[in-house]
């Protein structure tokens, strides 16, 4: 596979900020797991005056405790990627407790229901409503500070990133995470988006990327190049496992994962539907009576 440049270890304490530029500030939520690798990051954007807070974390006390403390002059905004509930579930009660707005795409997606509870850890906030909706390209402007939103669907589709471009920084959520890839879940997350997202950020001259979870990311366009190639090695590694003859997506994942922890085998099943959706969508594949997890797959014979 390509080697996508991930840094595993970095240092950091749970619940105490750490300042990674002039304006930016991190805190991790103490929520580590197979998903979430040390722990959500939550960003405080803030230029001497009220921060933003960019993804709040998962409905913890001690958490929201730790990022208002982190909040030398308050909070003003609350800005969320997406509606994973390690990203947004802390948002409410961070927002009771400061008095800022919380701003984000829009809802969880309907469709994606219990399909994505087993694959995920944590799964979506069905609660979650932002007070204010954004959309790709709305401005956010704070004291001495501006963020910009991009519409980056995919991991899912209601999946923001937020460029601050007065320090060429892009806060990439799930979209790019620091040490892994992104889990794309059907039918919310869609892989052709996907790779438009990714498309999307490789136009940007952003210079460092912030996800939610995992170390800050350099040279960030060497790293998104390295996950879409990524990306395209899985298409063909699915290709030859129906050359092989496993068409369905249970016998396709314990060939392909099978030096992986087995807790990850559900989420890499639903990646495993998302190529394969993509790929029936551009003709590549016919499936079987429709792409799904207990589908059967073939390749489309060249003309």
């Amino acid at each position: 596979m390509a080697q996508i440049p991930f840094v595993k270890d970095f240092d950091f304490a749970y619940g105490e900020p750490d300042q990674l530029s002039p304006c930016v500030r991190r805190v991790i939520a103490n929520n580590p797991g197979p998903f979430t690798y040390t722990g959500s990051g939550s960003y405080l954007v803030a230029a001497g005056g009220a921060a933003a807070v960019i993804d709040p974390g998962p409905h913890d006390e001690a958490h929201i405790d730790a990022i208002l403390n982190a909040a030398d002059e308050g909070v003003s905004h609350i800005l969320i990627t997406h509606t994973h509930l390690d990203h947004c579930g802390g948002a409410r009660a961070l927002a009771e407790r400061c008095g800022a707005p919380i701003m984000g795409y829009g809802p969880h997606p309907k469709a994606e229901g219990a399909i994505e509870e087993q694959a995920l850890e944590e799964g979506g906030d069905l609660a979650f409503t932002p007070d204010e909706q954004l959309s790709d390209g709305d401005i956010v402007e704070g004291d001495g500070w501006a963020l910009k939103a991009l519409y980056t669907p995919g991991h899912i589709s209601n999946h923001l990133c937020f460029a601050f471009d007065q320090e060429k920084a892009l806060f990439t959520g799930d979209h790019i995470m620091g040490w892994a890839t992104t889990v794309i879940i059907p039918p919310a997350g869609h892989m052709g988006a996907y790779f438009d997202s990714l498309e999307k950020l490789l136009t940007r001259d952003d210079e460092i990327y912030y996800p939610t979870h995992g170390a800050p990311i350099a040279n960030p366009h060497r790293f998104v190049r390295a996950v879409r190639t990524h990306r395209r090695i899985r298409d063909g590694q699915i290709i030859e496992q129906l050359k092989a003859g496993r068409t369905d997506i249970k016998s396709m994942v314990a060939s392909m994962y099978a030096d992986i922890d087995k807790r990850l085998h559900g989420a890499a099943a639903m990646n495993v539907l998302a190529h394969l959706i993509r790929l029936v969508e551009t003709d590549v594949v016919r499936a079987d009576p429709e792409p799904t997890l207990s589908a059967q797959y073939e390749l489309i014979e060249a003309p």
